[in-house]
């Protein structure tokens, strides 16, 4: 048989643990209260800092890939091109990547055609954006730079040169 639980006298009263925590509520003594919020305002502007640390290398990194794309098609061009005039369509084919790719991540591009022997190629070169203007003297600069061997295309008549 259960027996039922004693009554407490009348006049007395019963004390829970959390009411004699003190003033404060919780497990925190009354000379904590608050201290979340400076704790949350200390660690904020690091954790702000990380986040946009993180943005501005992923925007870093796409204006990258955008010059790479950029180069490598103009040093296709400026590979498969003629003797004369091919600077011009590489350079052009080149810019014409960046404005149609990302014509907003990469700011004051330069494009310059370049021919070593018989290599030929293209160098991208431009500031990828700031998520934070308020610093210009940091700036993310990229540069790519493509090329490789001219093609040639060689007659079957056994001559030799370039047809």
């Amino acid at each position: 048989m259960a027996t039922a639980p004693a009554a407490t006298p009348a006049g007395s009263r019963a004390t829970a643990p959390a009411a004699r925590a003190g003033p404060g509520r919780g497990d925190r003594a009354g000379g904590d209260r608050g201290a979340t919020v400076v704790e949350l305002a200390m660690i904020m502007p690091v954790v702000l800092a990380a986040v946009l640390l993180i943005v501005q290398m992923a925007l870093w990194f796409h204006g990258r890939q955008v010059a790479d794309a950029a180069a490598r098609e103009g040093a296709r061009v400026a590979r498969a091109g003629g003797e004369t005039g091919w600077e011009d369509a590489a350079e052009a084919k080149a810019e014409q990547i960046v404005r149609s790719v990302g014509p907003r991540l990469l700011s004051g591009v330069r494009v310059r055609a370049w021919e070593e022997g018989d290599l030929r190629g293209v160098e991208v070169t431009g500031s990828a954006v700031q998520v934070i203007p308020l610093l210009p003297a940091l700036t993310f600069t990229v540069t790519s730079r493509s090329g490789g061997p001219v093609e040639c295309f060689r007659p079957d008549d056994g001559s030799e040169g370039c047809a």
